[in-house]
């Protein structure tokens, strides 16, 4: 229900107040899919380069291929976990103005939540998708340890600059900086203060 608000002037009579937490379309800048799709290229490139250092560890056996699969599911299942147990408590979950598209997905999946648990739940489900930044450099930095590989020392070098500084970045420079979101997000939300 609308609140009204009046200074109890007959005059003046009692004013609709749109509610906060009914979103005005007309204030939020929507995204294009080809832009969804550019602010998920960092995130994808990762999954790839990962599947590479599997394949290029296990010299392309079927073993190489098969820890490739697992992680590029594992990837795909990481950014669903994302859409399902965060993407609800989100200002923008099924609008286009989610950055990354997730939102709409997400909707098909899962009902609105209350936004104000959107920290707490960005907090307690990222650590789920976290070790796809480690998974490969782990398996793979002993490997060339142990016997020296130039071919897999550069994937990881590449996958390093990847995961740690490139998707990083973009995120923090591109994709996150336009969220309309970010104030409230564990990951940006120390990046605006400290701009501010």
């Amino acid at each position: 229900m609308n609140k009204e608000i009046s200074d109890g002037n007959p005059d003046h009579p009692a004013v609709p107040q749109p509610r906060r937490d009914r979103q005005d379309s007309s204030l939020m800048r929507e995204y294009l899919p080809a832009e969804e799709l550019i602010n998920n290229v960092p995130y994808l490139a990762m999954i790839m380069l990962g599947m590479v250092i599997f394949v290029a560890i296990l010299g392309g056996s079927s073993w190489g291929l098969i820890a490739a699969a697992v992680y590029l599911i594992y990837g795909l299942m990481g950014a669903f976990w994302i859409m399902i147990f965060v993407c609800p408590y989100c200002k923008y979950w099924n609008t286009k103005s989610c950055p990354c598209g997730y939102g709409r997905i997400a909707a098909k999946f899962r009902k609105k939540k209350p936004i104000e648990l959107f920290s707490e739940k960005f907090k307690k489900h990222i650590p789920v998708i976290v070790p796809l930044w480690f998974i490969p450099v782990l398996v793979g930095v002993p490997l060339v340890i142990r016997s020296f590989s130039w071919t897999l020392l550069v994937l990881l070098v590449v996958f390093a600059l990847e995961a740690f500084v490139i998707l990083p970045l973009v995120s923090s420079k591109h994709g996150c900086k336009r969220c309309p979101q970010k104030n409230l997000c564990p990951w940006m939300k120390d990046k605006c203060e400290t701009a501010a």
